[in-house]
């Protein structure tokens, strides 16, 4: 057993502040939450926190990790006056240049730095059109060798190959599906890695796609992660072609339930929220990337039942993107306060408990043993009622100590326990190689 001994417990929700307390954890759970443990506890061991916050681990709720090498971009890319260009001129070419090297450099950095900025999960959204089959086990292998946990899946798409790209994305879909059963069974590694269904926006998944993702939900269990309405052109893309709202097409493919994430939803119809909150889904709304598109804003958030905040491939900082979703919509004009920002924080936690079956986000006894550890000396009182608005006006990554994951601390006192210097050297080389196959592709 392990005591984190006088921390100032931290929920974003259910808002509470807890001063002076100990936390419990045995193996991977918190056993207990309570005062002067370590008398209640004496064989354990424990680490003495001077009333650092301790919270439950943030969550990354849509990211894409094989964007990890595009900082500072070096390529010639064509200027692209919409979103459809920018896709096209940029990121379609950036995933069509990635390889085994250079997907698992780009997993381990971003993992890295999502660790760095608090994060104890991701939920990925992945692509790679010339390197497919396999390409989940190697971001898995990054994700386990820095000790973050998450979740990943295939973008199904035909924009590259029609159905033979589609076919075999729905296949390392599930075959990734199939090696977490296979991992869990075996029991011979942290189960710190779970699947969803991938799928690329709707405009370039036709209904042979749909049907193929349906069939795959169906055998593997797990749900459905997928872009929609991130712009105006997925919507009358559908409407042209199959005279459906996005979501009602999908909902005839039985691909929404209480386990589907999506992500975006800008433009999402009256009927397609009603259908989402009837289905109890999530919509991931990812603010820093929506102003970076241009994309517009989602003025229906007020509208949405179970609504997470994402990256969208704009690194983990997740305390950063609550700042962002609450200045931007205050922008819009908005009603929502910060406490509405930090439920959408803290929701990502609720994804993890229905994938992997296990209760996360909370600082009680039988919850996952997933923390973020700041240092903040709180100007101002540190109350339940206030809590967001420290986030929002004050609390940021700078603060972070430790992370723990799965009842290990993965981070601690701002250092990791393997050579980081080797990996990013190395990572500068894997970009640059990049970078030039991208300029070799039309």
């Amino acid at each position: 057993m392990l005591i984190l001994k006088n921390v100032t417990a931290v929920q974003l929700y259910p808002a509470k502040v807890q001063e002076d307390v100990d936390i419990a954890i045995e193996n991977d759970v918190i056993v207990e939450v309570g005062d002067a443990l370590t008398r209640r506890y004496p064989q354990a061991d424990w680490k003495e926190m001077h009333g650092r916050i301790v919270m439950p681990g943030l969550v990354c709720a849509h990211n894409h990790f094989y964007s990890g090498l595009s900082r500072g971009i070096m390529a010639n890319i064509a200027p692209s006056p919409d979103f459809i260009s920018t896709l096209k001129n940029l990121w379609w070419r950036l995933d069509r240049a990635l390889d085994e090297e250079s997907l698992y450099y780009s997993g381990l950095i971003c993992s890295m730095e999502a660790i760095k900025s608090g994060c104890s999960a991701v939920i990925d959204h992945h692509a790679s059109p010339a390197y497919i089959d396999g390409s989940l086990s190697t971001l898995r292998n990054a994700f386990l060798k820095i000790g973050l946990r998450g979740m990943t899946c295939f973008e199904t798409t035909d924009r590259n190959g029609g159905v033979d790209e589609l076919q075999a994305g729905v296949e390392e879909n599930i075959r990734f599906a199939r090696q977490i059963d296979q991992a869990r069974a075996t029991g011979t590694e942290p189960y710190l890695v779970e699947a969803h269904i991938g799928a690329h926006a709707p405009f370039t998944v036709p209904d042979a796609g749909l049907s193929m993702l349906s069939e795959a939900l169906k055998v593997t269990g797990r749900g459905l992660h997928i872009h929609a309405a991130e712009d105006l052109y997925d919507v009358s893309h559908s409407h042209h072609l199959y005279g459906k709202d996005l979501l009602v097409r999908l909902a005839e493919y039985d691909l929404i339930n209480s386990k589907t994430l999506v992500a975006h939803g800008l433009y999402l119809s009256t009927d397609d929220i009603a259908l989402l909150n009837e289905q109890d889904a999530f919509l991931v709304h990812n603010a820093r990337s929506n102003m970076n598109n241009h994309v517009g804003y989602n003025h229906h958030l007020t509208d949405i039942r179970n609504l997470a905040l994402g990256t969208d491939g704009i690194g983990s900082d997740m305390l950063e993107e609550m700042k962002f979703a609450f200045f931007k919509h205050r922008d819009a004009g908005g009603p929502l306060w910060p406490d509405s920002f930090a439920r959408a924080l803290a929701s990502g936690n609720e994804l993890l408990s229905r994938n992997f079956s296990a209760r996360f986000g909370q600082l009680e006894a039988g919850y996952k043993a997933d923390l973020t550890i700041c240092d903040y000396a709180a100007p101002t009182p540190l109350l339940a009622d206030n809590i967001a608005g420290h986030i929002a006006f004050g609390l940021g990554s700078v603060s972070v100590h430790s992370v723990m994951v799965n009842g290990v601390m993965v981070y601690e006192d701002r250092q990791f326990t393997f050579d980081c210097d080797s990996i990013y050297a190395q990572a500068r080389k894997v970009a640059a190689d990049m970078w030039r196959r991208m300029d070799s592709l039309a």
